[in-house]
């Protein structure tokens, strides 16, 4: 059965000129002229019976259906000219993995460490893209994914790569001001909360055998980072997974509050469907990974 698509170069036009909301610079972009622009947006039109732009005195602006269709039409050109780009990189050989990933544990963990896969492997890159929540891998061109949370996805197969464990830091000067710190003394402090974790304090505090009355109080922050710099910043106690934070650790512009780091209800897993489980390639870097994090796990608990 025939596909009902319409021709890519009037969905490439389309594109510009809804970008651009003008025919003109959508002419320029594509060194064709405005006429040809018009006649294959018109064409477009009639294909799909729905007007896309309504044409003003001023020029021309998006109807709502084709502000919706110029979105979906920019994400499909976007995925065609990236896998374009690697079968060229790759000069039609096969190589490279699809990998979504949480973007605080990339920018953290993996990515310092992939430098070592390449050398490993140079002829295999590793193409990311941001995941914080579950999907189907069937609405994506992932061949992987790196998430943290529950394992056992429909139709997946994964394999643990570590816990999370969280640390209460603070900046160096609130340390020194107080010297003999115990974990009751917190609750007089600042706590700066995560606002996608809200329990994440009153959690810790029960590990220890405490009930706080303030422990949901203080200024709720949405990412990881902003609680760190924050933190820094004296503005107030944070819990942070340790492998965000190893580096300011190590240069002292944070340091453990208390020595208890408290194991979250979040694992850190690679997933992958299981068709994809004889891909070379995926067990060439699930076999690579499993080794960092295995690692990395042996390093922190001795830490």
């Amino acid at each position: 059965m025939r596909r009902s698509i319409p021709s890519t170069t009037a969905l490439a036009l389309f594109e510009s000129a809804a970008r651009h909301q003008s025919f003109t610079q959508a002419a320029q972009e594509h060194s064709v002229t405005q006429s040809a622009v018009c006649r294959q947006i018109a064409g477009l039109e009639d294909f799909l019976q729905v007007k896309l732009f309504r044409r003003t005195k001023r020029g021309v602006l998006l109807t709502e259906a084709g502000t919706n269709y110029a979105r979906n039409v920019r994400a499909r050109l976007d995925d065609v000219e990236r896998d374009t780009l690697a079968l060229m990189a790759r000069g039609g050989a096969g190589g490279a993995l699809e990998l979504g990933v949480v973007p605080t544990f990339a920018a953290k963990w993996l990515l310092p460490r992939l430098g070592d896969f390449y050398r490993l492997y140079p002829g295999i890159p590793v193409h990311l893209s941001s995941r914080t929540r579950p999907f189907l891998f069937a609405d994506t061109a992932l061949d992987a994914a790196i998430f943290a949370g529950e394992a056992g996805w429909p139709g997946t197969e994964s394999c643990f790569l570590m816990d999370e464990r969280l640390v209460a830091v603070g900046s160096p000067a609130l340390v020194t001001t107080r010297p003999s710190l115990q974990a009751a003394d917190l609750a007089h402090l600042p706590l700066l909360q995560m606002s996608t974790r809200p329990y994440a304090w009153r959690q810790w505090f029960e590990s220890l055998g405490l009930r706080i009355a303030n422990d949901l109080a203080g200024a709720r922050m949405e990412l990881f980072s902003m609680t760190t710099e924050a933190a820094i910043h004296g503005q107030g106690l944070a819990l942070i997974p340790r492998f965000l934070i190893e580096e300011e650790l190590q240069q002292g512009r944070l340091v453990p509050l208390i020595e208890h780091a408290f194991i979250s209800d979040r694992r850190y897993y690679f997933i992958y469907p299981e068709q994809k489980s004889d891909n070379p390639v995926l067990a060439l870097f699930r076999s690579w990974l499993e080794e960092e994090a295995s690692r990395y796990r042996n390093q922190s608990s001795g830490a």
